[in-house]
């Protein structure tokens, strides 16, 4: 769109409630004119640049199906391939990549990076994940859910495990989406006081995962050692015990709950084998909604909202 400021996706309050539902409304659209063999290409000479600092499989499959799926063409930058803060200064990195593509997705460890990045482009930004938060996740995440139940305000979301950038993305989204989120982690392993802080009124957090199963629309964990926690992961592992998600958890939630997991998962770890290939598990069409939430995404960056969707000033 002619003469509207640049919109970066940094966290999931980047976007308004009224945005974010119009967004996954429009990635459901997309989701079924991609199974009907529409085509559909308004990115058509388009370019996304895409730095990693962190590795991923399913970040850089879905965005880059999904460029090339919208009609553009999408760049894999390593960290050996860019001097994203190695000797040049991120803002100089961002003035000159952003005069050259359409769009910039960032995996990388500090939020303070994309932020810094973001505030010297002349394109969007997209987080597709930092230490904080992880928006992309999420915008699958309530895809799925949307897809399954219906929207969830008023819901109960029960989150089991470590208060990591996940957590932090869901505690979020439990404000902006007007459902309640249960946390339950261990001592030591809490969200960050900021997020805490941030979301009141929306969360709840418990010690005891049982307590914070009960009558759960949804449960949801992640990896108890997260990249660049490996050395940690012996005593995270005695640390989450009696954290796992099993099938006596799933039974304490509503019989119809959800089980998310953004993976990669670790049986017998976080979840049992039971749970995460039982048929109350969603987690493969998480993933695969990766695709088309983050689609709609890039559409809406690149080409704006349609009227009366955004509520942007």
């Amino acid at each position: 769109m002619k003469n509207t400021p640049v919109r970066h996706f940094l966290t999931l309050s980047d976007f308004t409630p009224v945005e974010l539902i119009g967004l996954i409304g429009r990635a459901i659209e997309l989701k079924a004119m991609w199974k009907r063999g529409d085509a559909h290409e308004p990115l058509h000479l388009r370019t996304l640049a895409m730095i990693f600092e962190k590795s991923s499989t399913r970040t850089r499959v879905s965005f880059e199906a999904g460029m090339t799926q919208l009609g553009g063409h999408s760049m894999f930058l390593s960290p050996n391939d860019t001097q994203l803060g190695r000797g040049e200064p991120i803002e100089d990195s961002a003035r000159v990549i952003s005069r050259m593509v359409d769009v910039v997705m960032i995996r990388t460890f500090e939020q303070e990076k994309v932020e810094l990045f973001a505030a010297h482009s002349r394109v969007p930004v997209i987080n597709a994940l930092t230490d904080k938060h992880h928006p992309c996740q999420l915008l699958a995440d309530m895809m799925t859910w949307i897809e399954q139940r219906g929207l969830p305000n008023g819901k109960t979301v029960a989150w089991i495990g470590d208060g990591n950038n996940m957590c932090h993305s869901w505690m979020e989204a439990a404000k902006l989406f007007g459902f309640h989120l249960n946390v339950a982690c261990p001592e030591g392993y809490d969200p960050d006081g900021d997020m805490v802080a941030a979301t009141l009124g929306s969360v709840t957090f418990f010690r005891d995962p049982i307590e914070a199963a009960k009558g759960a629309e949804v449960v949801v964990t992640d990896t108890w050692a997260s990249m660049g926690q490996e050395a940690e992961k012996k005593i995270r592992e005695t640390a989450f015990a009696g954290y796992q998600v099993t099938t006596e958890m799933m039974q304490l939630a509503q019989p119809d709950a959800l089980f998310m997991h953004c993976l990669p998962a670790y049986r017998g770890l976080e979840v049992s084998a039971e749970v995460m290939d039982g048929a109350q598990s969603v987690v493969w069409d998480e993933a695969e909604n990766r695709l088309h939430a983050q689609k709609a995404l890039l559409e809406v960056l690149v080409c704006g909202f349609p009227a009366g969707v955004s509520e942007a000033a």
